[in-house]
Protein backbone atom coordinates (compact mmCIF):
# COMPACT_ATOMS: atom_id res chain seq x y z
CA UNK A 1 0.00 0.00 0.00
CA UNK A 2 1.09 3.69 -0.39
CA UNK A 3 3.13 5.60 1.96
CA UNK A 4 0.65 8.39 1.32
CA UNK A 5 -1.41 10.06 4.12
CA UNK A 6 -4.66 10.81 2.10
CA UNK A 7 -6.42 7.63 3.55
CA UNK A 8 -4.79 7.68 7.00
CA UNK A 9 -7.04 6.76 9.89
CA UNK A 10 -4.09 7.13 12.55
CA UNK A 11 -1.73 9.79 12.65
CA UNK A 12 1.14 10.97 14.75
CA UNK A 13 2.66 14.44 13.77
CA UNK A 14 5.83 16.00 15.17
CA UNK A 15 5.36 14.30 18.70
CA UNK A 16 7.47 13.96 21.78
CA UNK A 17 6.26 11.97 24.27
CA UNK A 18 7.54 10.27 27.58
CA UNK A 19 7.81 9.09 31.00
CA UNK A 20 7.79 11.68 33.91
CA UNK A 21 10.54 13.96 32.68
CA UNK A 22 12.15 11.46 30.81
CA UNK A 23 11.77 12.03 26.63
CA UNK A 24 11.82 8.85 24.73
CA UNK A 25 9.62 9.85 21.72
CA UNK A 26 11.88 12.82 19.84
CA UNK A 27 9.65 14.44 16.63
CA UNK A 28 8.38 11.15 15.93
CA UNK A 29 6.23 11.14 12.64
CA UNK A 30 3.74 8.57 11.59
CA UNK A 31 0.74 7.09 9.79
CA UNK A 32 -1.57 4.09 9.36
CA UNK A 33 -3.39 3.91 6.29
CA UNK A 34 -7.19 2.54 6.00
CA UNK A 35 -6.65 -1.15 6.12
CA UNK A 36 -2.83 -1.48 6.27
CA UNK A 37 -0.53 -3.67 8.29
CA UNK A 38 2.01 -0.91 9.72
CA UNK A 39 4.54 -3.24 11.37
CA UNK A 40 7.60 -0.56 14.13
CA UNK A 41 10.92 -2.29 14.80
CA UNK A 42 13.83 -1.22 16.15
CA UNK A 43 16.14 -1.69 19.02
CA UNK A 44 15.28 -2.36 22.78
CA UNK A 45 14.59 1.41 23.62
CA UNK A 46 13.40 2.63 20.45
CA UNK A 47 10.48 3.99 21.92
CA UNK A 48 8.07 1.60 19.74
CA UNK A 49 5.70 0.94 22.67
CA UNK A 50 5.56 4.73 23.94
CA UNK A 51 4.10 4.87 20.10
CA UNK A 52 1.40 3.05 21.31
CA UNK A 53 1.08 4.00 24.39
CA UNK A 54 0.65 7.62 23.21
CA UNK A 55 -1.93 6.82 20.33
CA UNK A 56 -3.95 4.99 23.43
CA UNK A 57 -4.05 7.86 25.41
CA UNK A 58 -2.31 5.97 28.30
CA UNK A 59 0.66 8.74 27.48
CA UNK A 60 -0.13 12.59 26.66
CA UNK A 61 2.16 13.54 23.79
CA UNK A 62 4.09 16.48 25.24
CA UNK A 63 4.26 18.24 21.70
CA UNK A 64 2.69 17.00 18.53
CA UNK A 65 -0.86 15.75 17.31
CA UNK A 66 -2.44 12.02 17.91
CA UNK A 67 -5.14 12.59 14.94
CA UNK A 68 -7.83 9.67 14.10
CA UNK A 69 -9.13 10.22 10.96
CA UNK A 70 -8.75 14.53 11.47
CA UNK A 71 -9.79 14.41 15.18
CA UNK A 72 -7.13 15.71 17.45
CA UNK A 73 -7.20 12.62 20.10
CA UNK A 74 -3.95 13.14 22.13
CA UNK A 75 -4.13 13.21 25.41
CA UNK A 76 -8.37 11.15 25.40
CA UNK A 77 -8.79 8.53 28.19
CA UNK A 78 -8.21 5.42 26.96
CA UNK A 79 -12.19 4.41 27.84
CA UNK A 80 -13.07 7.27 25.68
CA UNK A 81 -11.18 5.88 22.43
CA UNK A 82 -12.25 2.69 22.74
CA UNK A 83 -15.48 3.95 21.73
CA UNK A 84 -14.38 6.35 19.18
CA UNK A 85 -12.70 3.09 17.46
CA UNK A 86 -9.41 2.66 18.93
CA UNK A 87 -8.18 -1.07 20.21
CA UNK A 88 -5.41 -1.87 22.32
CA UNK A 89 -3.74 -5.34 22.63
CA UNK A 90 -0.92 -4.90 25.20
CA UNK A 91 1.79 -7.38 25.34
CA UNK A 92 0.94 -8.26 28.77
CA UNK A 93 -2.00 -8.74 31.10
CA UNK A 94 -4.05 -8.47 27.97
CA UNK A 95 -6.64 -10.96 29.26
CA UNK A 96 -8.50 -11.19 32.46
CA UNK A 97 -6.74 -14.89 33.64
CA UNK A 98 -9.99 -15.99 36.38
CA UNK A 99 -12.53 -15.18 33.80
CA UNK A 100 -13.89 -17.65 30.83
CA UNK A 101 -13.19 -16.88 27.49
CA UNK A 102 -16.92 -15.74 27.05
CA UNK A 103 -16.53 -13.82 30.31
CA UNK A 104 -13.55 -12.25 28.78
CA UNK A 105 -15.39 -10.94 25.54
CA UNK A 106 -18.42 -9.72 27.18
CA UNK A 107 -16.03 -7.48 29.08
CA UNK A 108 -14.62 -6.51 25.62
CA UNK A 109 -18.03 -5.27 24.77
CA UNK A 110 -18.86 -3.44 27.76
CA UNK A 111 -19.69 -0.54 26.10
CA UNK A 112 -21.10 -1.19 23.61
CA UNK A 113 -25.13 -0.32 23.29
CA UNK A 114 -26.19 -3.63 21.75
CA UNK A 115 -25.60 -6.36 19.24
CA UNK A 116 -23.10 -8.02 22.03
CA UNK A 117 -24.32 -11.42 20.96
CA UNK A 118 -24.16 -10.71 17.62
CA UNK A 119 -20.72 -9.95 17.70
CA UNK A 120 -19.28 -12.65 20.06
CA UNK A 121 -21.06 -15.01 17.38
CA UNK A 122 -18.63 -13.39 14.39
CA UNK A 123 -15.84 -14.00 16.59
CA UNK A 124 -16.32 -17.85 17.29
CA UNK A 125 -17.34 -18.17 14.01
CA UNK A 126 -13.79 -16.64 12.71
CA UNK A 127 -11.43 -18.26 15.86
CA UNK A 128 -13.33 -21.49 16.10
CA UNK A 129 -10.67 -21.96 19.39
CA UNK A 130 -12.99 -19.82 21.64
CA UNK A 131 -15.89 -21.40 20.83
CA UNK A 132 -14.47 -24.84 21.30
CA UNK A 133 -13.55 -23.42 24.61
CA UNK A 134 -15.83 -20.84 25.75
CA UNK A 135 -16.53 -21.98 29.40
CA UNK A 136 -12.68 -22.36 29.86
CA UNK A 137 -10.88 -19.91 32.33
CA UNK A 138 -8.75 -17.68 30.51
CA UNK A 139 -5.75 -18.52 32.70
CA UNK A 140 -6.04 -22.59 31.41
CA UNK A 141 -5.16 -21.32 28.07
CA UNK A 142 -1.74 -21.98 25.83
CA UNK A 143 0.53 -18.64 25.03
CA UNK A 144 -0.91 -18.44 21.43
CA UNK A 145 -4.63 -18.67 22.75
CA UNK A 146 -4.95 -16.53 25.29
CA UNK A 147 -3.07 -14.21 22.29
CA UNK A 148 -6.24 -15.20 20.10
CA UNK A 149 -8.13 -14.03 22.83
CA UNK A 150 -6.69 -10.98 23.81
CA UNK A 151 -7.36 -9.81 20.00
CA UNK A 152 -10.99 -11.02 19.99
CA UNK A 153 -11.78 -8.77 22.92
CA UNK A 154 -10.13 -5.76 21.16
CA UNK A 155 -11.91 -6.38 18.50
CA UNK A 156 -15.73 -6.72 20.34
CA UNK A 157 -15.95 -2.86 19.80
CA UNK A 158 -15.07 -3.18 16.11
CA UNK A 159 -12.44 -0.81 16.35
CA UNK A 160 -11.16 0.55 13.03
CA UNK A 161 -7.67 0.93 14.10
CA UNK A 162 -5.81 -1.93 17.23
CA UNK A 163 -2.80 -1.30 18.29
CA UNK A 164 -1.14 -4.62 19.20
CA UNK A 165 2.49 -4.59 21.26
CA UNK A 166 4.50 -7.53 20.69
CA UNK A 167 1.60 -10.27 19.74
CA UNK A 168 4.76 -13.25 19.37
CA UNK A 169 6.50 -12.31 22.75
CA UNK A 170 7.68 -15.38 24.87
CA UNK A 171 5.96 -17.37 22.64
CA UNK A 172 7.20 -20.60 21.01
CA UNK A 173 8.90 -20.50 17.71
CA UNK A 174 6.07 -23.50 16.68
CA UNK A 175 2.93 -21.01 17.76
CA UNK A 176 4.19 -17.61 16.47
CA UNK A 177 3.02 -18.48 12.90
CA UNK A 178 -0.22 -18.69 13.89
CA UNK A 179 0.15 -15.81 15.74
CA UNK A 180 1.01 -13.51 13.00
CA UNK A 181 -1.69 -15.79 11.08
CA UNK A 182 -4.35 -14.42 13.51
CA UNK A 183 -2.82 -10.73 13.10
CA UNK A 184 -4.05 -11.25 9.17
CA UNK A 185 -6.87 -13.06 10.13
CA UNK A 186 -7.85 -9.35 12.60
CA UNK A 187 -6.88 -7.52 9.34
CA UNK A 188 -9.17 -8.93 7.29
CA UNK A 189 -12.15 -8.39 9.11
CA UNK A 190 -11.62 -4.90 8.37
CA UNK A 191 -9.69 -3.42 11.37
CA UNK A 192 -6.27 -1.61 10.54
CA UNK A 193 -3.23 -2.37 12.28
CA UNK A 194 -0.05 -0.68 13.84
CA UNK A 195 1.91 -3.48 15.13
CA UNK A 196 5.38 -3.46 17.62
CA UNK A 197 6.89 -6.80 16.92
CA UNK A 198 10.49 -7.73 17.94
CA UNK A 199 10.37 -10.44 15.60
CA UNK A 200 11.20 -7.82 12.75
CA UNK A 201 11.26 -10.26 9.66
CA UNK A 202 8.16 -12.51 10.64
CA UNK A 203 6.72 -9.00 11.77
CA UNK A 204 7.39 -7.07 8.39
CA UNK A 205 6.39 -10.55 6.40
CA UNK A 206 2.71 -9.85 7.22
CA UNK A 207 2.90 -6.04 6.77
CA UNK A 208 2.14 -3.32 3.96
CA UNK A 209 4.90 -0.94 5.47
CA UNK A 210 6.74 -0.70 7.93
CA UNK A 211 8.76 2.39 10.26
CA UNK A 212 12.29 1.74 12.11
CA UNK A 213 13.01 3.21 15.10
CA UNK A 214 15.79 4.40 16.82
CA UNK A 215 16.02 6.77 20.00
CA UNK A 216 12.96 7.84 19.76
CA UNK A 217 13.06 9.30 16.22
CA UNK A 218 11.69 7.18 13.02
CA UNK A 219 14.93 6.31 10.69
CA UNK A 220 13.56 4.39 7.89
CA UNK A 221 9.98 4.38 6.19
CA UNK A 222 9.15 2.20 3.20
CA UNK A 223 7.06 -0.81 1.99
CA UNK A 224 7.43 -3.73 4.43
CA UNK A 225 9.43 -5.89 1.42
CA UNK A 226 11.40 -3.15 0.53
CA UNK A 227 12.73 -2.77 4.63
CA UNK A 228 13.59 -6.76 4.29
CA UNK A 229 15.56 -6.14 1.18
CA UNK A 230 17.26 -3.01 2.37
CA UNK A 231 21.18 -4.16 3.15
CA UNK A 232 21.45 -1.27 5.81
CA UNK A 233 18.71 -1.78 7.81
CA UNK A 234 19.32 -5.82 7.76
CA UNK A 235 23.15 -5.18 8.88
CA UNK A 236 21.37 -2.58 11.69
CA UNK A 237 18.24 -4.23 12.71
CA UNK A 238 17.51 -7.24 11.28
CA UNK A 239 20.55 -9.33 12.36
CA UNK A 240 21.69 -9.75 8.48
Amino acid sequence: MSGNTDDAVLTLRDVDSGYGEVQVLNDLSLHLNDGEIVCLIGPNGAGKSTVLKTAFGLLSPWNGSVLLNDEEIGGIEPADLVRKGVGYVPQTENVFPSLTIEENLRMGGVARKDGVDKRIDELYERFPILLEKQDTKARTLSGGQRQVLAFSRALMMDPAVLLIDEPSAGLAPSIVEDVFNNVQTVNDLGTSILMVEQNAKEGLSISDRGYVLDQGTVRYEDAADELLDNPEVSRLYLGG
